[in-house]
């Protein structure tokens, strides 16, 4: 029974650093700021889901499971915030820029 609890851990931790590879190469490839916050915010909590599922089997207690679990939750929350933030930020930008070359035309 260990072996397949291994085994399964570790086909988790790989896929969690493949999407984490995924939301790396969204970051580099794409060219505007909405869709790399959108790689990196989708796929990289997802791969972190991942990890997080990984690492529960492995913990000594439910106690230590359930700080897992809840650093997990707050990295999704502190994620979406941040990505909802700077995608706020990019489009008072642009309509700044959009209201700004209105003017001088």
């Amino acid at each position: 029974m260990t072996e397949i609890v291994q085994m399964v851990q570790g086909v988790l931790l790989i896929a969690g650093c493949v999407f984490f590879a995924i939301g790396t190469l969204g970051l580099f490839r794409f060219s505007e700021t909405l869709t790399r916050i959108h790689a990196l915010t989708k796929v990289d909590n997802l791969g972190l889901g991942f990890v997080v599922l990984a690492l529960l089997p492995g913990m000594p207690s439910l106690a230590s499971g359930m700080k897992v679990v809840l650093i997990w939750l707050v990295a999704l929350v502190a994620s979406a915030t941040s990505a909802h933030l700077i995608a706020r930020a990019v489009r008072s930008q642009e309509r700044g820029r959009s209201a700004g070359s209105e003017h001088h035309d």
